[in-house]
């Protein structure tokens, strides 16, 4: 079958899907520069799949970097780019290294597709894209928004930069897949979530409370306009997640896609509160989080979830966990990590 590039392939989402990618039987080669993640992931996912996929360690905005490694990997007919930095508040304190990471490593991409053979490229996007919704579910033709973070505004960039790229006549796909809030960890407990440093994003920093390594977990706000004040996203478990980059391949490859662009929407379709969340990560795993009510965080949507219909009828995909089981996977891999002395 056809290699595949999977740039940020250690990182929390590239990781899982490397996972399905391999257990498909597509061979992958992995770059990442380990700046949010480490070495030990490909451990894991050889543990799981029996295979070790091939890897670079590397920075994609360093174009030199992936010129050698598509010469000493030929034959790579798909990308799916992961590479991205990703929390929305860090991304309010740094917005350089938002712009310069995430639009320099896409660029470097598209301009080496062509030349490679490249046939199609599935980008990481986001639900941020629709910033602060007129209505919810929001589907595909809901209005884009101006974002409320610059990392929000890079997956803006990132889509109008594919969408110029390919009608100016470039020689290949994308899927553009708009995430919302990928939660949980593989069954096995091999991979997870495991951000360097204090986590950015709410799972890893709840579970990181839970066993006592954080004092307790700051939830931002109890005065948004939803039944109970907090946040109110869809969470997704991130097996289903990935399961989707390998339909959008073999879609591309295949040359079953209906236009040279597609956009799918990945998510549950069901809204949850971040203190839902606590409250279902608490009866699932009998675990209690210590949590305290802050204030507002810049860059915060209020409310958004998704509409799926799209993405299960035409990609043939549906997230189909319970937000109990992915919980307690997020807590197995916790503890999995506190069994080896890592966390």
């Amino acid at each position: 079958m056809d290699r595949i590039l999977v740039t940020g392939g250690t990182g929390y989402i590239g990781s899982h899907t490397v996972v399905e990618l391999q257990q498909a039987g597509y061979p992958v080669v992995i770059i990442d520069n380990l700046s949010n993640s480490n070495r030990d992931v490909l451990d894991g996912i050889e543990r799981i799949t029996g295979i070790r996929p091939d890897f670079v360690e590397g920075d994609c905005t360093d174009i030199e970097t992936l010129r050698k490694l598509f010469a000493d990997y030929p034959g790579i007919k798909g990308i799916i780019n992961f590479a991205a930095s990703k929390a929305v508040g860090e991304s309010m304190q740094k917005p350089i290294l938002y712009y310069r990471n995430n639009l320099n490593t896409l660029m470097n991409l598209l301009d080496l597709m062509a030349p490679n053979d490249v046939k199609g490229i599935v980008f990481s996007s986001s639900c941020t894209v629709y910033g602060e919704p007129d209505e919810n579910p929001v589907t595909e033709q809901s209005p884009i928004k101006k974002a409320t973070s610059p990392y929000g505004n890079t997956k803006q960039i990132s889509e109008e930069i594919i969408t110029d790229v390919i009608n100016a006549g470039a020689p290949f796909k994308s899927v553009i897949l708009r995430y919302f809030n990928p939660v949980g960890a593989h069954p096995s407990a091999e991979i997870g979530e495991l951000p360097n440093g204090v986590p950015q994003n709410l799972i890893p920093y709840l579970t990181q409370t839970a066993i006592g390594i954080r004092k307790e977990l700051s939830v931002f706000g109890d005065d948004y306009d939803t039944p109970d004040g907090s946040c109110i996203r869809d969470y997704i478990n991130v097996v289903d997640l990935a399961k989707a980059h390998v339909l959008a391949v073999k879609r591309m490859l295949e040359d079953k896609s209906e236009a040279k662009i597609e956009i799918f929407n990945l998510g549950t379709g069901n809204g949850v509160s971040v203190l839902e969340l606590i409250d279902t990560f608490e009866e699932a795993t009998g675990v209690k989080v210590p949590h305290k009510i802050v204030g507002r965080r810049a860059g915060d949507i209020e409310k958004v979830w998704a509409n799926p219909t799209y993405a299960n009828e035409v990609l043939g995909w549906k997230a189909t966990s319970t937000l109990e089981d992915t919980m307690c996977s997020a807590w197995a891999w916790q503890c999995r990590l506190r069994e080896r002395g890592i966390m």
